[in-house]
């Protein structure tokens, strides 16, 4: 798969073409990595992609893979990078795709392009800390329940700003137990590509986990409320990374919003049901 590099504002922006569908009117999906992953489009979702016709792309956030670092950012700028992308591979409207750090990626792609999404689906989506304004909707205190303390050590020091957070990262030591059985099972097995995208989110630095990190604890720039497109928000119950009230708040804040809690699941193993949502996004299109 090829990495394509898009100029926008002067800077360079890494985007994803997986051909999986050729046709001028293919349904598009655009992708929106995890943390800290790049943009390149799941290759276990290929086969399924190919059978419904849909074409994905993705892309990555500034300081992963081919973007240029932009320094701290919203969650809500990655709406101007995904409409740019989308318009370079000729797609007025599209469906957005958002796994862990994705999701809220995937909201405000929604949010602030209305026009433009055919629909959404989030998976294992983390929640807004902080309300983007007083007496709007967010998970507050509760947000950490439940979080493993990697991540939530990780968080915290992301309060403290960007210099306090890449001190950790430097000092940081992988805690397999962070994943359940389930999502060790599945890192080994169906969802092996994630060793590799990872691997490939830290090729260059911290850059993207420390803009990533700092923008999710912040107010996010948009109110989730306002995602009119069709959503699937795809939680397993087992989650340590992003526990499970994250997935049942984003769900409750969407008006209409489904939602397919997977019981026994972990932040990994859940992917073992993108698949079927993304046959749901492809019929949104």
């Amino acid at each position: 798969m090829e990495r394509k590099i898009l100029n926008v504002d002067g800077r360079a922006v890494g985007w994803y073409d997986a051909g999986t569908a050729t046709a001028e009117d293919a349904p598009v999906v655009l992708w929106h990595h995890g943390t800290p992953n790049i943009g390149e489009p799941p290759e276990p979702l290929f086969d399924v992609a190919r059978e419904l016709g849909v074409r994905l792309i993705g892309l990555d956030r500034p300081g992963y893979g081919g973007s240029d670092d932009a320094g701290p950012r919203a969650v809500a700028d990655v709406a101007s990078l995904a409409a740019a992308v989308a318009d370079a591979a000729g797609a007025h409207r599209f469906g957005v795709m958002g796994h862990s750090g994705g999701g809220p990626h995937a909201l405000a792609t929604a949010a602030l392009l209305p026009d433009r999404l055919t629909g959404v689906v989030v998976i294992a989506g983390i929640g807004p800390l902080v309300a983007p304004t007083a007496g709007e909707g967010s998970l507050g205190t509760s947000w950490w329940d439940g979080m493993h303390a990697a991540g939530a050590a990780e968080l915290t020091a992301a309060l403290q700003g960007g210099d306090a957070l890449a001190d950790l990262l430097e000092s940081n030591e992988y805690d397999p137990a962070m994943f359940t059985e389930k999502d060790l099972e599945a890192l080994d097995g169906s969802w092996r590509w994630f060793q590799r995208i990872a691997a490939a989110g830290v090729e260059h630095g911290f850059a993207g986990i420390v803009a990533d990190d700092v923008a999710y604890v912040q107010p996010w720039g948009f109110r989730v409320a306002d995602v009119k497109a069709p959503t699937l928000v795809l939680q397993g119950d087992e989650d340590r990374i992003v526990p499970v009230h994250h997935g049942r708040w984003i769900a409750s804040a969407i008006p209409g919003a489904e939602y397919q809690e997977r019981p026994g699941d972990g932040h990994l193993s859940v992917m073992d049901g993108a698949a079927d949502a993304l046959r749901w996004l492809g019929g949104k299109s």
